[in-house]
């Protein structure tokens, strides 16, 4: 399985599901991201325009051939 990291900017975030969707070079068409790749304690949430640090992997995720293994918030 290919996998990647590269910095990425969050274009949605549906917090009440605890899913979105990060765009970044590496991942044409976004890449699904789900709270539990958060590196972060505690309640995990992103917003509309913030900037990770997202690893990633291929594999088909609600529509999306990219999902997120790891995402660093600054």
């Amino acid at each position: 399985m290919t996998r990647g990291s590269d910095d990425a900017v969050v274009r949605s975030w549906q917090t009440d599901e605890g899913w979105g969707v990060l765009d970044c070079p590496s991942t044409p068409g976004g890449c699904w991201a789900h709270f539990s790749a958060i590196d972060a304690e505690g309640f995990r949430s992103l917003t509309v325009g913030d900037r990770v640090r997202l690893q990633w992997e291929h594999g088909d995720q609600d529509g999306y051939a990219f999902r997120a293994v790891r995402i660093q918030t600054n």
